[in-house]
């Protein structure tokens, strides 16, 4: 599980009933360089530095074992080339808010929207966490903030603001790893917002039509954070990625029990 930038892995904690009900699937929430538990060394300067450390740690914790990947936004990005890097001992992609196009000045997005604001709650709030909040909430409710109180604010709290200015001063991967030469055909989902302001979602739609055999699902009434914006309908589609990557796996292989 590879989360975005400037938060940590408990970002996706919220995500582990989904593979919890499997009984079949071991998770692996990582925190990237610089960020939660991860200190960043001063020759982490980029995003391909960042990914070098991923591919380095998945070679020790996996050998050669099978293993899918889920990436959201700024882990989307290091996903795809822990894809590129492994090839078929990746199970399956998915892919959640990904960057999709690494020049925010090249990004199609939609314009930021709060489609229920509630100024009552945000005034109940720290003026700090209420900015964090407002940036990225497209449903304010009790509810919704909890999940962001619990899932991104910690992250945020934590991250080495030296680093992250190192790694999002070289932003771009050296190449993209859809324009490697060899293609992924394992299951792959894209998760997108409609309502995302950050990554937009028509670039997600035609990175999925860069994989064989890719799902795209557009969530309506959802931002950045679409999975704790639309939890249900987030879980429905991780499982039915879970399932798909059950039943076209040899048997005896697969993840880790």
């Amino acid at each position: 599980m590879v989360h975005g930038l400037c938060v940590d892995h408990r970002l996706l904690l919220g995500l582990d009933p989904v593979f919890a009900a499997r009984g079949t699937w071991r998770r692996v929430y990582i925190d990237l360089p610089g960020m939660g538990g991860s200190a960043a060394g001063s020759e982490v300067r980029s995003t391909d530095a960042v990914a070098d450390a991923v591919v380095s740690f998945a070679r020790k914790a996996f050998g050669n074992e099978r293993f899918a990947i889920l990436g959201n936004s700024f882990g989307g990005m290091i996903a795809s080339h822990l894809v590129a890097e492994f090839g078929e001992q990746v199970l399956g992609l998915a892919l959640l808010c990904p960057v999709a196009v690494a020049d925010h000045g090249q990004r199609v997005l939609p314009p930021a929207t709060v489609l229920h604001s509630d100024p009552r709650l945000l005034a109940s709030l720290d003026p700090e966490d209420a900015k964090a909040y407002a940036e990225m909430a497209v449903i304010q409710s009790p509810e919704n903030w909890a999940r962001f109180r619990d899932s991104v604010l910690p992250g945020l709290r934590a991250f080495d603001r030296s680093a992250i200015g190192r790694i999002a001063g070289n932003y771009a991967l050296a190449r993209e790893p859809e324009q490697r030469p060899a293609g992924f055909a394992g299951p792959t989902l894209v998760i997108a917002g409609r309502q995302d302001h950050i990554v937009g979602f028509e670039d997600q739609v035609a990175l999925a039509e860069r994989y064989a055999h890719a799902t795209v699902s557009v969530l309506e009434n959802a931002g950045h954070n679409a999975h704790l914006d639309q939890p249900e309908l987030t879980a429905g589609l991780l499982d039915r990625w879970l399932a798909s990557m059950e039943a076209s796996r040899p048997a005896g292989t697969g993840a880790a029990r």
